[in-house]
């Protein structure tokens, strides 16, 4: 089995990332990329997917990916994903304040789904009148439920069916969940110079540990219910990057000064935090970021 797993959400839909048009995707061409890449329970999952001459129904795999969507809000859930982001959004927008960053200040989710983590904030997170919360995604079906979602709640944050990075007005800070192991190589590099345009930005993801993969199928086997959702889960902890891959592309990619947060430095740190971050702050925020941190700033990774 090839260490660089394939995740069955990342080949049954496909975008056109300049007109955010979805392009038809062959049902024929997905399995055998994923029977030559040894997954062979992956393909057969991928097989039974309706389809109309070898191109995918795309309504029935937007469905399957809400689903899994919505599954995954209650791992963020459970993991207090919004509250460890707003834990490090505070410090960092009073250092955007401090620097004198015009308002409003925009905090851009890139690739929210469901948008969970904008709208938990934008109920609880308290980050100040000068803040806007916008999450973006690719994916009408998820940001449509998204949109509903917050109507119910009467949520003051905008949800778009857009390119995070190519926005009217651009983000000042950029955050994302579990979006960053989507990435490779040059398209990793890709990701971190879009953000060139902003200020700073905080990217959590699983732990790069020996225990993820176990901890990840563990969980998914318990609480999940989907097939997508349980196999794109588990294989998602076995995609996550080194913490030295993310820190030098996204230092070589914007120019920031960055360091990792919440790394694990032995096995029960790894048990005991899910989660780490990329976090990246231009260099003249990063010393008033420092001392807004206070506490947090033990957290940080000796990297840095």
């Amino acid at each position: 089995m090839p260490s660089d797993l394939l995740e069955i959400s990342d080949l049954i839909v496909d975008y056109d990332v300049a007109t955010l048009q979805p392009r038809p995707v062959s049902r024929s061409a997905v399995v055998a990329r994923l029977e030559a890449n040894g997954q062979r329970s992956a393909a057969r999952f991928v097989r039974r997917l309706p389809a109309s001459n070898d191109t995918l129904d795309a309504e029935a795999c937007n469905l399957a990916l809400l689903r899994s969507h919505i599954e995954l809000q209650r791992l963020s859930e459970e993991f207090l994903q919004a509250d460890r982001i707003r834990c490090v959004l505070l410090p960092l927008l009073q250092a955007l304040r401090d620097a004198g960053v015009k308002p409003p200040l925009r905090i851009v989710d890139v690739g929210c789904g469901l948008g969970y983590v904008v709208r938990s904030l934008a109920a609880h997170g308290r980050l100040g009148r000068d803040v806007e919360l916008i999450g973006c995604d690719m994916n009408v079906t998820l940001i449509e439920s998204a949109r509903r979602l917050a109507e119910e709640e009467s949520l003051s944050c905008e949800l778009k069916v857009a390119n995070a990075f190519q926005l009217e007005q651009p983000g000042h800070v950029f955050i994302s969940t579990g979006v960053l192991h989507h990435f490779r190589g040059n398209d990793l590099n890709a990701f971190f110079a879009g953000q060139r345009q902003g200020h700073a930005f905080v990217h959590y993801d699983i732990q790069h540990s020996v225990l993820s993969p176990w901890g990840s199928w563990m969980f998914h086997q318990a609480r999940m219910r989907e097939p997508l959702a349980r196999h794109d889960g588990v294989v998602s902890a076995r995609r996550v990057h080194p913490t030295q891959t993310l820190l030098s592309a996204a230092r070589t990619a914007t120019g920031f000064t960055c360091a990792s947060l919440d790394g694990a430095r032995n096995l029960l740190g790894a048990a005991l935090r899910p989660m780490t971050a990329t976090l990246g702050a231009r260099a003249e925020l990063w010393e008033p970021l420092m001392r807004h941190l206070g506490p947090l700033r033990a957290r940080l990774g000796p990297d840095r």
